[in-house]
């Protein structure tokens, strides 16, 4: 189920097979990366959010999907999202779920009010969810997918490892992605948590890493 994508850095994932090409958070594509039927953005920090390289991977036909605060900097073919929907753009299906902050020293980073979000997309026979930035929620124990992109980070922006497990344990098949202080010992913990279901042929070593400048301008 992982043979369609290609992890660039941080959050920044594509989809890619003959009919179509679906970007998530799309940042550090090549200058040669083909364009995109479907971009997705969760929220509007810079390392989710990067306009340039929207227009770059953009063209006449390209539709966009984001939280309302993002949608209003974006020009073209745009669907302002927030969680809680199902919508189908461009012939992808996907439901929104909330992506926020319970964790008392982070809740500046990702407050709930902003209403930023993770997508649950159906792709290939199969549904596939990028959570964005966010803690382990109470909503997001509903959530059920064949795969999983969660953020590993802990400190100041989302959840740490062992939370990451706990909501893991209720999905399906998890991934640990965007940012970690230790990329290994956050995939350790959380084999251990779910018994070995974080194992995975991507190189989630260098996927997991700390924001340096997160939420910056």
């Amino acid at each position: 189920m992982l043979e369609p994508i290609t992890w660039f850095r941080q959050a920044a994932l594509r989809w890619r097979d003959a009919g179509r090409t679906i970007y998530i958070d799309p940042w550090g594509t090549p200058a040669d990366a083909p364009p995109a039927d479907v971009i997705l953005i969760t929220h509007a920090h810079h390392d989710h959010f990067q306009p340039e390289e929207i227009e770059r991977l953009s063209t006449a036909s390209t539709k966009l999907v984001a939280p309302h605060d993002v949608a209003r900097e974006l020009t073209g073919d745009v669907t302002p999202v927030a969680p809680g929907e199902s919508h189908e753009v461009g012939g992808l299906r996907f439901t929104t779920v909330p992506a926020y902050n319970v964790v008392e020293h982070r809740l500046q980073s990702h407050p709930k009010e902003n209403r930023w979000v993770g997508y649950i997309v159906e792709l290939g026979g199969g549904t596939y969810y990028h959570a964005g930035d966010t803690d382990h929620a109470p909503e997001l124990d509903a959530v059920k997918a064949d795969v999983t992109f969660l953020p590993i980070g802990d400190g100041p922006y989302t959840m740490g490892a062992e939370e990451a497990a706990g909501l893991a344990k209720v999905i399906r098949l998890a991934m640990p992605c965007s940012e970690s202080a230790g990329a290994g010992n956050g995939l350790t913990i959380c084999e251990n948590e779910i018994g070995g279901a974080m194992s995975a042929p991507w190189p989630w070593d260098r996927c997991a890493r700390r924001h340096r400048d997160h939420g910056k301008a």
